[in-house]
């Protein structure tokens, strides 16, 4: 057997390999979405990062009339095209097929900007434009777990299990969900998601402290200054770590995001806007008027304004007689 013939039948087993477990078990479309899903991802992320470069070779945004067209306007195209091809097409071969590699794409183009639909700010290459990475990997992850046939705690019940067996693995399953919730509100993404899919794992993080800024910390270790402690120490140790392998991860599949200097106006716009938040708490009554009505507002400002003059021109008056 020639080098040829041996490279063939490695080919041959996994065009076999891929007849058997995708096409033979109806999983092509779903196959197809995910090809779409990560090559749209793929190939968007390195659009923007030749665009952020200004590399002259490469086409730059779309922006007719001076109009700038993010690419979540055409995977919103696409997600409609396929989605309706696929009811008026009732779902046939080879359809079906196509729609699913379309809807893909559309996944890819909508989800790379998650953080503009959430923000309704373009915040691309900025920290919050992390959330659309996220979104990316976890629809990824979703969509291959589905397609590798994966379900709840990896068990189906079978044609011989009795009545007892299946209740007992509805109870099993919700104890699962139930645990993935309590993780995901102890600020552990990735170990809630991935508990629904993986067993034990959201049961480590369901019984493993909340992360200092999760909603279970505000709720539960407020008045535990000993757990919030160890729940910031924690923080410090371990999950730094994590982040930074994670932010040398991103870093990596969609770039830097950009550092704001202290002098840009972003930064005055936010730090003004805290400082109006922090002076309106600590002020009563400057809070009452800024929940007052805007008629209200108006002539609690013109009567300010009325005793101001008032008081300046009685200084300026006494003035001129005690000199």
């Amino acid at each position: 057997m020639n080098r040829k013939e041996e490279g063939a039948v490695p080919l041959a087993g996994l065009v076999d390999s891929y007849h058997e477990h995708i096409v033979a078990a109806h999983k092509q479309p779903l196959f197809l979405l995910l090809v779409g899903f990560i090559c749209s991802f793929l190939l968007i992320r390195f659009s923007v990062r030749m665009i952020r470069a200004q590399v002259r070779w490469w086409p730059g945004n779309i922006t007719p009339g001076g109009l700038h067209i993010h690419h979540m306007v055409f995977g919103v195209g696409c997600l409609l095209v396929a989605g309706i091809g696929v009811f008026a097409t009732n779902g046939g071969h080879p359809w079906i097929d196509w729609f699913g590699l379309l809807f893909g794409i559309g996944c890819g183009l909508v989800l790379d900007e998650f953080a503009l639909i959430l923000h309704l700010e373009d915040v691309y290459w900025s920290a919050q434009g992390r959330k659309s990475v996220d979104a990316v990997i976890l629809g990824i992850l979703f969509t291959a777990l589905l397609l590798t046939g994966y379900v709840p705690l990896g068990v189906v019940p079978g044609p011989g299990t009795d009545g007892g067996g299946r209740w007992g693995l509805v109870a099993v399953i919700s104890v699962n969900a139930l645990l993935s919730v309590v993780a995901l509100f102890k600020g552990k993404m990735w170990t809630g998601l991935l508990g629904i899919m993986v067993p034990g794992i959201s049961w480590i993080g369901a019984i493993r402290l909340a992360r200092p800024s999760s909603p279970w910390a505000r709720w539960r270790y407020a008045e535990r200054p000993r757990r919030r402690a160890r729940a910031l120490r924690r923080e410090r140790l371990l999950h730094a770590r994590a982040d930074r392998a994670r932010t040398w991860l991103f870093d990596l599949i969609a770039g830097a995001p950009d550092k704001v200097p202290a002098h840009h106006t972003t930064t005055h716009r936010v730090a003004e806007a805290v400082a109006a938040r922090a002076a309106a708490h600590l002020d009563p009554a400057r809070s009452a008027h800024r929940s007052a009505p805007p008629t209200e507002r108006a002539a609690d400002q013109r009567r300010r304004t009325v005793q101001a003059g008032r008081a300046r021109s009685y200084r300026s008056r006494t003035g001129r007689r005690r000199g």
